[in-house]
């Protein structure tokens, strides 16, 4: 089947899939999306392809995915894919041991997509050579901070890590305004976050290292971790315990992903207001990428193409509360996804660089492990 034909059904048939989806139990209850027309339909169908592209854009029959994301997830997308393609789809979910394995088939890969994981990591795997660029039809929507600028990988879903307060407690005048407030006096004991294990944390301390050290220097980066650290109550490797500690009132100051913040205050009831900081939220991006050299590159840009486009990304949005990273896609999404937050300007390669050495001092050097609470 050819290639422009495969995609335009692939994205309008995502369309409806999209428009029909519905929120997990734990997101907050929105208003049913209306239903596309047919017309609006038809306009996503793709450009008409040269006869040159229809000749090198045949399928291969499978398609293999390495990726991070829980399998519900994965499955929805791939199932679409496969129903829209007739491509058949492997996907094997490796969590932490993704980038490995994709390093350890550099010279014989046996995956075609990666799927998952930050923008930090696809910044260092591009860098090593196991990519292969891209074009999709919507990489000129998509904002510069969640793509690399040669189309060697792009962001599908970003999640804001924002600052919260515990409105009971704290004012929205004696709340702080922003991360460098955090190690003010007032705060000392006031604040309460989740320990080292959490991606979103490490990510956090990361992005919060290179942004100090751009605006002042890495010297004021550690200083500003260290006296953080002083203030912090509590770090738990527990989202529900750090929750339960933030509701009950035994601190007042934390900071989390945003689905989940808005889970407990709309679902749990828990008296949470954010914080637009001034510097920015942290902003973490999940990615997708072809690898270098993969067993079915058509299937694979395919995949890139029908992955990323703002149809699935609606979908992904309705079914799993996750937030899309093209505009495109959030008229169809839940009505919290659309209200606009600051992101933190960061530099990735930066990151990707020196990541593993400052979460290593950050955990060597600047937490005390005396503050570390977990289930029992």
């Amino acid at each position: 089947m050819k290639m422009k034909r495969i995609l335009s059904f692939l994205l309008a048939s995502a369309m409806v899939f999209a428009m029909a989806g519905c929120t997990t139990q734990e997101a907050p209850k929105e208003e049913p999306t209306k239903t596309p027309t047919e017309q609006e339909i038809a306009s996503s169908v793709l450009p008409e392809k040269s006869e040159e592209e229809k000749e090198t854009a045949e399928l291969e029959e499978t398609l293999v995915i390495y990726s991070t994301h829980p399998e519900d997830l994965l499955d929805v997308i791939a199932k679409a894919f496969e129903e829209k393609t007739g491509v058949k789809v492997e996907s094997i979910n490796l969590k932490g041991e993704l980038a490995d394995r994709v390093r350890s088939e550099k010279e014989n890969p046996q995956a075609d997509i990666m799927f998952g994981g930050d923008s930090a990591t696809y910044t260092l795997l591009k860098s090593e050579g196991l990519f292969a660029p891209t074009s999709p039809e919507w990489k000129d929507q998509l904002n510069p901070m969640y793509k690399d600028a040669e189309g060697y990988w792009y962001g599908t879903i970003k999640t804001p890590v924002m600052l919260f307060y515990n409105s009971e407690i704290l004012t929205a005048e004696e709340a702080p305004k922003d991360w460098a407030d955090l190690t003010k006096e007032e705060y000392k004991d006031k604040i309460v976050v989740r320990d080292s294990l959490s991606s979103s944390m490490r990510s956090t301390i990361c992005n919060l290292i290179d942004n100090t050290t751009t605006a002042q220097s890495e010297e004021a980066a550690w200083e500003y971790l260290k006296a953080l650290d002083s203030n912090i109550k509590n770090y738990y490797n527990s989202g529900s315990m750090m929750y339960s500690a933030l509701g009950k009132g035994e601190a007042a100051i934390s900071w989390a992903v945003l689905s989940d913040i808005i889970s407990n205050k709309e679902n749990n009831q828990m008296p949470f207001e954010i914080i637009d900081a001034q510097s920015g939220s942290v902003v973490l991006t999940d990615c997708i990428a072809a690898i270098n050299n993969a067993p079915h590159p058509n299937a694979a840009a395919a995949f890139v193409e029908f992955a990323g486009s703002s149809e699935v990304q609606a979908m992904v949005a309705n079914q799993f509360n996750r937030v899309p990273t093209l505009d495109a896609a959030l008229s169809s999404c839940p009505e919290w996804m659309q209200t606009e937050y600051k992101a933190m300007e960061v530099n990735w390669d930066n990151i990707s660089a020196n990541q593993s050495q400052w979460l290593e001092q950050w955990e060597t050097n600047v937490i005390d492990a005396n503050k570390n609470l977990g289930k029992e």
